[in-house]
């Protein structure tokens, strides 16, 4: 009996000693670094030479040769955020001179009078933005607060079609374009039978144009290096197709409060043009020009947008 009692305690007294050892060996030995791994992106948590929490990045070499086994690559929810702009090209010096002398005959086109046109003519500007001849119009008027002309995309899906070693591609998507134009003038658009803008008696702190387009870009895409996209050049330059969905105007004025309208507002139903992006690694700028005007007649503003492009996943 006495033996099985001593027996016991040297088992108790040997599991606390073993205890207390792994206790002093993990105090001893840092713990190992937490790995996490999100598709060809591996992130290592650990500790710097400080005993801070530090992060580095990897590229999964493998994860990414396996991939390229695969001619077709697709990224879901890829995001673009930048800036909106336009180079104008509407016929102000005739409108001017129009709105000066209305009853002129310099500017009859066809046999069509200058008071009613739909075109981009410079009576077709005085019929979409008609001016006294006391205040003629100018490109002043359309200014934008850069700054505040924020452009948001969201492509639902990317695709990448390898046509050459995976370096050279076909890169297509289908996502919304949302772009904001923030005026920095008191102009209203006044939707109706026929679209006008006019010159507002108001002072609004904030007046904006919304145009969201359903949009297919197509691209030749160049990557320098598919095997190591951290390590990559890319390059990709194409065109681009879109359809209006929406578009509306909010303005806010102590007078009138919060005001919204949702109309067409003579924008082009049809956007086309020119598409680009260029980047290093994670980092990608991107760019849109417009071939078709803004607006289906009268302003003949060609817009444009640049900014960062965010990979999906």
């Amino acid at each position: 009996m006495k033996h099985r009692i001593l027996l016991c305690l040297l088992l108790v007294f040997g599991s606390i000693l073993a205890h207390a050892q792994k206790n002093v060996n993990a105090l001893a030995t840092p713990a190992p670094p937490d790995t996490i791994q999100i598709k060809g992106l591996i992130i290592i948590k650990g500790k710097n030479e400080r005993g801070r929490t530090s992060y580095k990045f990897y590229h999964d070499t493998a994860y990414t040769r396996n991939k390229l086994k695969k001619n077709l690559q697709t990224r879901w929810f890829v995001f673009d955020i930048g800036f909106n702009n336009f180079i104008d090209r509407s016929e102000y010096g005739g409108a001017g001179y129009l709105s000066r002398y209305p009853n002129t005959t310099s500017f009859y086109t066809d046999g069509m009078p200058t008071t009613k046109r739909y075109d981009y003519s410079p009576a077709g500007l005085a019929t979409f933005a008609p001016r006294g001849g006391s205040e003629p119009l100018t490109p002043a008027e359309f200014k934008l607060i850069t700054g505040k002309s924020i452009n948001f995309n969201i492509w639902l899906f990317q695709q990448r079609l390898n046509i050459t070693k995976h370096k050279l591609n076909l890169l297509y998507a289908l996502g919304l374009e949302m772009n904001n134009f923030r005026y920095a003038r008191n102009i209203t658009y006044v939707p109706g039978y026929s679209t006008t803008i006019i010159r507002d008696s108001v002072e609004f702190s904030k007046n904006k144009l919304f145009a969201e387009y359903v949009t297919v870009p197509v691209m030749l895409s160049f990557n320098s290096n598919p095997a190591r996209p951290g390590r990559a050049f890319q390059l990709s330059f194409g065109v681009t197709g879109g359809y209006l969905i929406k578009s509306r105007t909010k303005q806010i004025s102590e007078e009138r409060g919060k005001v919204r309208k949702t109309d067409d507002f003579n924008l082009n139903k049809w956007r086309f043009g020119l598409t680009s992006e260029i980047g290093y690694g994670l980092v990608k700028l991107y760019g849109n020009f417009a071939l078709t005007p803004l607006h289906d007649y009268g302003l003949q503003q060609y817009p444009f947008s640049i900014g960062l492009r965010v990979h999906g996943f």
